[in-house]
């Protein structure tokens, strides 16, 4: 069974060529939907010889939902720009009989990485992500952050997925940035009113969640690092929430 890689991006020149090697490995079509980057993401693309497409962002599961549209094949494998399949992964993948599956999706592990460093504490690992699905049977939903393919018959698998988190301060605070305005539309969409105390209450508890409710206080600096920066993306989306209804 033939699967299309897909990968929606922007301004990802960075990290896009090693996405699109690894899709490679599993995919006989690959297809870029690309939020016009003003980068040279999409000439990287296409000099790799892959199908690229212009599309304003729709949000996380808009924009992903948008790009399987492109696709030829059933099988769907979406990889975010910044991610790229490991070895066990590609290996499993090539071995699955889709002809004889009574799956409509598969899970894998997702890695994440802070620089060169394996982030495992305060819930960052195994961190399981559907990303392999008939488009035919399950797709993404359409939330503006964080969606999610929706399907029942998933396959969760111990295989992985490589997530390159950030590589620097820099680089995590405008990922936090961009991320955390996309919560906020979304919060805006499920109609949660604005609040003065909210984003302080709730950045307190996504801080305690993290730190000891997951654990992150047993797991040194890094437990701290990810309950830190997770309190501060919570409250930025709660503030910019705010922002929104004051316009």
């Amino acid at each position: 069974m033939k699967i299309t890689g897909t990968i929606i991006t922007l301004n990802a020149e960075k990290y896009i060529s090693r996405a699109i090697n690894s899709l490679k490995e599993i995919c006989d079509e690959i297809i870029v939907l690309d939020s016009q980057s003003d980068d040279a993401t999409r000439e990287i693309a296409e000099s790799a010889g892959v199908k690229v497409y212009v599309q304003p962002f729709l949000g996380d599961g808009g924009q992903k939902k948008e790009a399987s549209k492109y696709a030829s094949n059933n099988w769907i494998f979406s990889l975010d720009a910044d991610e790229y399949l490991d070895r066990d992964l590609i290996e499993f993948v090539k071995e699955i009989n889709f002809d004889k599956s009574h799956y409509d999706s598969y899970s894998f592990r997702r890695k994440n990485f802070c620089g060169s460093e394996w982030i495992k504490a305060a819930g960052f690992y195994p961190d399981n992500v559907v990303r392999l699905y008939d488009k035919t049977k399950v797709n993404y939903d359409t939330r503006a952050d964080h969606a999610k393919v929706q399907s029942i018959k998933t396959y969760k698998t111990k295989c992985h997925i490589i997530h390159n988190t950030y590589e620097s301060m820099d680089e995590w605070i405008t990922k936090m940035n961009f991320r955390s305005s996309m919560s906020a539309q979304q919060l805006y969409k499920d109609g949660i009113r604005p609040s003065n105390i909210r984003p302080i209450v709730r950045a307190l508890f996504a801080f305690f969640k993290k730190l000891i409710i997951k654990g992150g206080i047993l797991q040194g600096r890094n437990g701290f690092k990810v309950a830190i920066t997770t309190m501060f993306n919570t409250y930025l989306k709660y503030i910019k929430l705010n922002d929104i209804y004051k316009k």
